[in-house]
């Protein structure tokens, strides 16, 4: 099994499939590498795709040092498997703590990302919303350590955004709610504590969101309340950003509606590629709603 080496010392476990231009799969805190496997299948057909497991999360090294783990970090740690499988610039494209970790890897590592793939982001965004967050990401963490994983997927896996999930694919959102009870309490809980709980808000980060060069698109479910607004504050403030909002769609998008996911993901590749997805036109930035001359 291949494993990238960190700066710090952390072997991340990492699968890949195909040739190509790469692409790299970023997973979010419920689940794990497997959580993308309809893109892997799908995507490496044309493509070489990386997938990996977050320091925390098995089969990849589980540190015990809070200090260990980070937003910086998981950004970074998206460039440590790009250089322990030879890749020089990729497509991040990850989901919820993964989406994350893309959209800071494209802030601190603009040269290495083609374009990211932003999906289920934007949790705490604003200070109206961050201390809620933040408090109920402490009691989370708690419950890892208190009850154990397979207890907190239980309730952790039918939440307010993964409820439709289970209502669309009741098999598929099961597997899911397996991953999440397989995890590694100690790591799902420094996790949390130091990534969730201590990231900062993207309302406090619009400059360097409105420098942001790599291409993004932004990928929202239309019942995912806790990332709408912050959708549409990244559309607006990121020069080369696209948005796109699945309908009757909670907070796993990739897996919830694969084929959607997929043909977005197609989509924005094939406008990068092309030189199709620069800068908003300054034109539809016009104060006026209709275009109606002032007199």
């Amino acid at each position: 099994m291949p494993y990238a080496r960190t700066d710090d010392g952390i072997d991340l476990y990492y699968e890949e499939a195909g040739s190509g231009t790469t692409l790299i799969f970023v997973h979010e805190f419920a689940g794990d590498h497997r959580s993308w496997e309809p893109q892997m299948r799908h995507f490496s057909r044309w493509y070489r795709c990386l997938v990996f497991a977050a320091r925390g999360f098995p089969p990849s090294a589980v540190p015990a040092a809070p200090d260990a783990y980070g937003q910086a970090r998981a950004a970074d740690d998206i460039i440590a498997v790009l250089d322990a499988a030879g890749v020089d610039r990729a497509y991040v494209v990850g989901n919820s703590m993964g989406g994350f970790a893309a959209l800071h890897c494209a802030l601190r590592h603009p040269d290495r990302t083609l374009g990211a793939v932003v999906a289920g982001c934007g949790y705490g965004w604003h200070p109206d919303l961050n201390a809620k967050f933040r408090s109920e990401s402490e009691k989370i963490a708690d419950a890892f350590e208190r009850e154990g994983s397979q207890s907190v997927s239980q309730w952790y896996g039918v939440g307010p955004a993964r409820v439709q999930y289970q209502n669309k694919d009741p098999r598929g959102h099961a597997e899911h709610v397996r991953v999440l009870a397989e995890h590694d309490a100690v790591g799902a809980a420094l996790t949390m504590r130091q990534v969730q709980v201590r990231r900062p808000m993207l309302f406090d980060l619009a400059d360097e969101l409105a420098a942001c060069r790599p291409p993004v698109l932004v990928v929202a479910g239309d019942e995912d309340n806790g990332v709408l607004e912050a959708g549409l504050m990244l559309k607006r403030t990121i020069p080369r950003a696209g948005l796109a909002i699945l309908p009757r769609t909670g907070h796993v998008s990739n897996i919830e509606e694969p084929a959607q996911f997929n043909g977005l993901l197609e989509l924005f590749i094939t406008g990068v590629q092309n030189d199709a997805w620069g800068p908003r036109d300054p034109r539809s930035l016009s104060a006026s709603m209709t275009g109606a001359r002032s007199d």
